[in-house]
Order: structure tokens, then C-alpha cells, then sequence
């Protein structure tokens, strides 16, 4: 069994990776989702939750709930790849590395302008169509450290042409992986 995460600015392609993952049988842990139930139990925006969550508990929390929900899969006897979506900043790198044996990290590229016609399309909760809301989302992310990750990652690969080129490449790595 290996957990190894991802980590990417908004609409980079994480879950992308993380859908070709499971298909291959991996299981998926979201640290964005964690925050999105955690901001639905406080009745507040998941931005606000990120934030907050960090100011009230410390730069350790969002790693330490994920990694709890990760403990939970083992003991039930899960044996696959656990994917770790949506790593941020280096203390949750640190947190991950110290749990869990040979932990690695995947990060996914590609410019803003790609990045922000992706998001316009996908249309979650925290997308926005205003590019100067999109900019303001990732300053807010690079605040988190998530440029940290991205720059110390295990793998990096660039996703700025189509869809089947990318998951190409999601492939091969995945092969490496033994996925």
C-alpha cells in the first residue's frame, strides 16, 4: 500500500489524475472536500472554512483530518494506492511524509488562462467566471504555501493540451507508480 498526493493551482487537473486513479482501483481522499464538509457543517463559504480552519487549529489541520480518514481506510483493510488530492502547503507535505512510508507528490501544471476557462466550465462552488475573482483565489492559495509543494514535488506534469494527451501522461505515471 502506498498514499502519495497531488497537488496543482485550481483547475490544473488534480482531479483528473484522481479519476484515472480510481478507475484503476485507487482510493481517493480529497483535502478539498474535507474542507467543503467541514464549511457545510459551519454554514460558511469552503474558502472561508480553509481559512479559518488554519487560524483556529493551526497550519496542521486539514493534513491531520485527511490523514485520520486514511487511517480509517487502512484499518478497515483497504491494500491499494490512496491518493491524497489537493496538498497546499509544506506542513502538510510534512505531516503526510511522516505518516506514511515513501509519500510522494505529483504536481499538475498549466497556465492561468487555461486554468480559468476550465474553472468557468466546471462551475463548482468556489469558481468563479470573473477572472479578477479567479486571480484573488489563487493568491489565496499561493498564501497557503501550495507554490512550496509544487516546487519541491516528486513529478510534475504540464497539462496545457488536450485531454487524451493528459491522461497519456497520467498514465504513464501511474505505471510508475505500479497502479
Amino acid at each position: 500500500m502506498q498514499v502519495f498526493g497531488i497537488s496543482g493551482m485550481p483547475g490544473s487537473g488534480k482531479s483528473v489524475v484522481s479519476e484515472v486513479a480510481s478507475e484503476k482501483g485507487a482510493i481517493i481522499v480529497s483535502m478539498g472536500d474535507i474542507v467543503r464538509e467541514e464549511a457545510k457543517k459551519r454554514g460558511e463559504p469552503s474558502k472561508e472554512t480553509a481559512k479559518n480552519l488554519r487560524k483556529e487549529f493551526g497550519e496542521y489541520i486539514v493534513s491531520e483530518l485527511t490523514i485520520k480518514k486514511i487511517k480509517k481506510i487502512l484499518d478497515d483493510g483497504f491494500k491499494n494506492k490512496i491518493i491524497v488530492e489537493g496538498i497546499r502547503s509544506h506542513h502538510e507535505v510534512e505531516m503526510f511524509k511522516e505518516n506514511f512510508d515513501d509519500f510522494i507528490i505529483l504536481s499538475i501544471l498549466a497556465n492561468p488562462q487555461i486554468r480559468f476557462e476550465r474553472l468557468k466550465i466546471r462551475q463548482r462552488e468556489d469558481d468563479s467566471t470573473d477572472y479578477n475573482v479567479f486571480k484573488t483565489r489563487d493568491m489565496t492559495e499561493l498564501g497557503f504555501g501550495i507554490g512550496n509543494v509544487i516546487s519541491l514535488s516528486d513529478k510534475v506534469i504540464i497539462n496545457e493540451s488536450d485531454l487524451e494527451s493528459f491522461k497519456e501522461k497520467i498514465n504513464e505515471f501511474l505505471e510508475e507508480m505500479d497502479l
